[in-house]
């Protein structure tokens, strides 16, 4: 029986050499961990999108001392306008998108849903959904152009199995994400784009820090792992994600989770 040829891994594991890369919310937390990463594994440019000029603009001298060509972009992900003047400029800039990470979100006050707010289920769909919508709406026409790009959806183990009572928007919202992540993945996938997502656990990030849960160390205690995750951890699977080393992964959720989901 003939089979297929098979595909050759065009970049080595990590590589992510000559590629021009965005990354949403860059300013701090695990967007500023993979945006650093990216300019050390060879990013010939990585655009730092995000709200608060002042961290995004530190990211991208950051990217810069890295080696990489790098700009702060204010942007406010959850409008239309704004997210066009972002891949506008990238496209204006530097010629072409390479590689994408969706990173930006929040969360709502933890709280039970009944004393949630209709202008919180707004605020926390419109970060976790809408942003991942406009941003796929205009990354995806110049990379499916090419043939060729990677993008990666930053979502939480919550959109898989919710252990967070009190946080019943983001979790719907990160399972919402995960959703519309696949179906752009089976859309785009024969355009030679592929779209993944990764969830974090619990991970040391300002979001995590005001999420109001008392005691820390008992979260921690609770993982397999006995500790918190770090950005950078996420970030390197992140990075492999976007990388050629993950050339035959479409439409996965990778768990960056010390184990959570397994548990």
């Amino acid at each position: 029986m003939e089979t297929m040829p098979q595909k050759e891994c065009s970049a080595r594991p990590y590589d992510m050499t000559g590629q021009v890369a965005l990354v949403t919310g860059g300013g701090s937390g695990i967007g500023r961990a993979a945006a650093i990463r990216m300019a050390r594994a060879g990013a010939s440019a990585v655009v730092i999108a995000g709200r608060r000029q002042p961290e995004g603009e530190a990211v991208a001298a950051e990217c810069r001392a890295a080696g990489a060509q790098s700009l702060y972009v204010q942007t406010d992900v959850t409008q239309e306008g704004d997210v066009q003047r972002l891949i506008d400029t990238v496209l204006t800039q530097f010629g072409r998108l390479d590689a994408a990470f969706n990173n930006a979100g929040r969360q709502e006050r933890r709280a039970s849903l009944h004393a949630q707010e209709s202008a919180v289920y707004d605020a926390i769909f419109d970060a976790n959904v809408r942003a991942v919508f406009l941003c796929l709406k205009y990354q995806l026409p110049p990379m499916a152009a090419r043939g060729n790009g990677s993008i990666v959806i930053n979502t939480s183990v919550s959109g898989v199995r919710n252990p967070n009572p009190g946080l019943a928007l983001y979790s719907a919202s990160k399972a919402a994400a995960i959703s519309l992540m696949r179906s752009a993945a089976m859309e785009y996938a024969p355009h030679g784009v592929r779209i993944n997502a990764i969830a974090p656990g619990r991970v040391v990030t300002d979001m995590m820090l005001s999420s109001g849960i008392a005691d820390m160390s008992a979260v921690a205690a609770g993982l397999p792992l006995r500790r918190m995750g770090q950005p950078e951890e996420v970030a390197e699977a992140v990075l492999w994600l976007l990388s050629g080393a993950a050339s035959y992964v479409v439409g996965h959720v990778l768990a960056a989770d010390g184990g959570f989901l397994a548990s």
